[in-house]
């Protein structure tokens, strides 16, 4: 099955008609606080491999994984105030910084979730609009996570009005680290907020190609998976491509 969103403007439409275009899309991750060094190398082999999109690491192994996929078309991604946004903005941009130095470039950051869900549109704009801004100074992407499991659909509007205004680059479902992960009607619903501006990304629970082609469907540009192996094979990819 192909998937052709159309997406004009400032969002590139992600076209998956096989192995090769869905590695594309696709983050490829292991944040689990067990990790070790040689999972993480194995993490950055596979991308290699397979072509994915970036590998999403902890902060810990972001120089590990710059050192690695050096001179690559892979791009290493980390977490900012992970897996629970309630770090003071002073420590999230510090951690940003941090992972900026390191040579990542993208950073996923965790929404203030309390502050959103008591309404401090304020702290919320203006802390994302903050680590934006030391991103794109660095040229690097920030996605912002709204942990959709602990949010109204009130919330999840809001959040995304608000990560648009303040310049994120993405509005993502989850960490993967709560009760539940991404689903196709919220990316859809993530969409409809944000429109065609920045990017939508889906994370969390994505383990089959079914999974993926149904968030894209839903309109995800942007997918992130720890099953992203499994799942381009499923699509065709051999155990080793050339």
């Amino acid at each position: 099955m192909s998937v052709d969103i159309m997406v004009p403007l400032g969002v590139p439409a992600p076209v998956v008609s096989d192995w090769r275009s869905a590695a594309q899309i696709i983050d490829h991750t292991l944040l689990k606080p067990e990790a070790t060094r040689e999972e993480i190398l194995a993490l950055c082999a596979e991308a290699v491999t397979f072509g994915f999109h970036s590998v999403m690491v902890n902060p810990a192994y972001v120089t590990l994984a710059t050192s690695q996929l050096h001179g690559k078309a892979i791009k290493v991604g980390t977490v900012v105030g992970f897996p629970l946004g309630a770090n003071l903005t002073v420590t999230k941009l510090a951690e940003a910084e941090a992972a900026l130095h390191n040579e990542a470039t993208e950073l996923d950051m965790v929404i203030n979730i309390g502050a959103l869900k008591s309404r401090d549109r304020v702290l919320v704009r203006s802390e994302i609009h903050s680590v934006a801004e030391l991103a794109h100074g660095a040229n690097a992407l920030l996605k912002v996570i709204l942990e959709n499991a602990l949010l109204s659909e009130e919330e999840k509007i809001l959040g995304c009005a608000l990560a648009l205004d303040a310049g994120a680059d993405f509005v993502k479902t989850s960490t993967g680290f709560a009760a539940s992960g991404a689903t196709a009607a919220d990316v859809a619903l993530m969409r409809g907020v944000v429109g065609h501006a920045i990017g939508v990304k889906a994370a969390g629970g994505i383990r089959t190609a079914a999974d993926l082609m149904s968030m894209v469907e839903a309109g995800a540009n942007r997918i992130g998976a720890s099953a992203s192996v499994s799942i381009v094979r499923e699509l065709g990819a051999p155990a080793q491509p050339e």
